[in-house]
């Protein structure tokens, strides 16, 4: 059976919240604005309410055969494929980025019906000094090259030297930039200084688009994290990210959900739609679905796509082929059958 693109049927009647239709929206690049503090300082989170509204999206949301497939399809396009180890190389590089241009195999392709979707992962992300392999590995693809910058991942490197390293990635040809942002400055409320560094790196990120990682798992509250989600787009950040996969604590449905909804003030308050990327911890198809349930609840089956909405989970995407070889044969794979790289 062909396996057909999300749409109203694939959600399985699921409506969402608050999701009717946007007339002010300006699909131009956020060109930030000038830092407002009235927009996030004194805003209220409810810790309690936050973590129901998280546990209900798994609670009430169940969707089978062809719109499971339907939904686990759409995640491996917003999948980016991560390599960010110590042991590194060249050959590692090539390898992710095969899997990136063909995350699944033929029979599964064939048995979904979707050989000429062009299936591909939404980008492959490395260190800058990996850039310029994956970019010879990715010619002739559109899909785009992302790279972790400005001493990721605690941040803490001089703001110059961060600023020198987001320049070398782009100019090895890296297209997407994930900054980390100085956790100090959000936890001291030092939210001037947190923008000022924001807007410098999106400048130096030029043309590249820049995903600011916020780091939640450091920030204490909750509050915290929807100062921070608004601070970064203010400054122009494209993407808003949870985490850099090291804390104790990474991407987590509450916290999502705070920054799923600043982001939705923030296109309230300005027209511009920015990008979500939840990142770290996530292993599990399960989990690719529970996070774009959120989207979808929250902002609408527009945030569903590569240019809003990424998932930062590498090892997510063997579970996924392994639950589509289920869906086409009938049979689980051994694991070891879908291994990244």
């Amino acid at each position: 059976m062909t396996v057909e693109p999300l749409g109203a049927e694939a959600t399985s009647g699921v409506a969402p919240h608050g999701a009717g239709p946007w007339t002010g929206i300006n699909d131009a690049r956020n060109p930030g604005m000038p830092l407002a503090p009235e927009m996030f300082e004194g805003h209220a989170v409810n810790r309690s309410a936050a973590e129901r509204r998280a546990a209900s999206l798994t609670a009430r949301r169940s969707v089978k055969k062809e719109w499971q497939a339907a939904w686990l399809v759409n995640a491996i396009r917003c999948i980016d494929l991560t390599t960010l180890a110590g042991d590194d190389t060249a050959a590692r590089v090539h390898r992710l980025c095969a899997k990136a241009r063909r995350p699944l195999a033929d029979h599964i392709l064939e048995g979904l019906g979707i050989q000429s979707l062009g299936l591909t992962t939404g980008a492959v992300c490395v260190y800058p000094s990996m850039v310029p392999h994956a970019v010879k590995a990715l010619r002739g693809t559109r899909i785009p090259v992302a790279s972790v910058a400005t001493g990721f991942p605690a941040g803490l490197l001089p703001l110059r030297l961060r600023l020198e390293e987001i320049r070398y990635a782009v100019a090895e040809g890296a297209g997407e930039i994930d900054i980390v942002i100085t956790r100090e400055h959000v936890m001291t409320a030092n939210w001037s200084a947190l923008y000022d560094e924001v807007a410098a790196m999106r400048e130096a990120c030029a043309h590249a688009h820049m995903k600011a990682i916020l780091g939640t798992g450091d920030l204490q509250t909750l509050r915290n994290v929807y100062s921070a989600s608004m601070v970064s787009m203010q400054a122009g950040a494209d993407f808003i990210k949870t985490s850099t996969g090291k804390e104790g604590v990474n991407a987590t449905l509450p916290v999502s959900l705070v920054m799923v909804r600043a982001l939705r003030d923030y296109r309230d308050a300005t027209g511009y739609r920015i990008g979500f990327k939840p990142a770290g911890g996530m292993k599990s198809a399960k989990e690719a679905l529970n996070w774009q349930f959120l989207m979808k609840d929250e902002l609408g089956l527009d945030w569903l796509e590569p240019s809003l909405f990424r998932l930062g989970a590498s090892s997510m995407l063997g579970d996924i082929e392994r639950q589509l070889e289920h869906y086409v044969t009938g049979r689980y794979a051994a694991a070891s059958r879908h291994a990244l790289a």
